[in-house]
């Protein structure tokens, strides 16, 4: 009886390639593609048609069939495909005070462009908009978080595709929505939104085509083209 008992629990347990694919996982496997055609492990053919199959593709299990033959494909799987993000940030790692705060009354304020996420931001809107847009933001700390609060009011915010996003919060005849968002990467950020919205609104999504590491190397470029200026000199 034991042995029939132990020999359907992996009937139970849901594998974990049957997860849902994001736009991020197809990125990532249309990446490995294009590095196994300029490597000339894919005739242009096998890549046309594997391309199209990525992004028809439901699952992960469906990703990883048209990566199975390739060498970087065996050496991703070394390490875990996804990390845990916990629901709410470490005790002790984020401050009780806030870093900055963005307020709207009877008015509309913004945080967007290219500036300094710290590790907490607070975001209120009585009778009023407030859009916090962290796509282009450089992120000093792994983990962040927003407190938003909205009383018949509007918060926005707007985060990178390739971030973790997590959220804890409600609603008051309000609406308080967040998409929860898994980063394949382990060292991502973390993008924690937490509040209220009485007879107002909350919301958190990803900001799609924008992601970190475009960000990072779009200042390193900088960094390094006003180095090259100041040696000429």
């Amino acid at each position: 009886m034991d042995l029939q008992k132990h020999a359907q629990k992996p009937d139970t347990a849901r594998p974990a390639v049957e997860l849902r694919a994001s736009d991020a996982d197809r990125d990532r496997v249309a990446d490995l593609l294009r590095d196994a055609l300029a490597e000339g492990r894919l005739t242009a053919v096998e890549h046309a048609e594997r391309v199209e199959g990525v992004l028809s593709a439901k699952t992960v299990r469906e990703l990883e069939v048209f990566i199975e033959d390739l060498p970087a494909a065996h050496q991703r799987r070394a390490t875990p495909a996804y990390a845990p993000v916990p629901p709410r940030p470490m005790a002790g790692a984020i401050p009780a005070e806030a870093d900055a705060s963005v307020v709207a009354v009877f008015s509309s304020a913004m945080r967007r462009g290219r500036w300094r996420a710290g590790r907490r931001l607070h975001a209120y809107a009585v009778f009023g908009s407030v859009e916090i847009d962290l796509s282009e933001a450089i992120f000093e700390y792994q983990q962040v978080v927003i407190k938003a609060v909205s009383v018949f009011g509007n918060v926005e915010i707007r985060v990178p595709e390739n971030v973790s996003l997590r959220g804890t919060g409600g609603g008051v005849l309000g609406n308080f929505e967040v998409d929860t968002l898994d980063s394949a990467e382990s060292d991502a950020p973390v993008v924690y939104v937490d509040g209220w919205a009485v007879l107002g609104n909350v919301e958190a999504r990803p900001k799609r085509g924008k992601r970190v590491a475009d960000i990072l190397d779009r200042v390193q470029d900088k960094v390094d083209q006003a180095l090259r200026k100041h040696l000429d000199r």
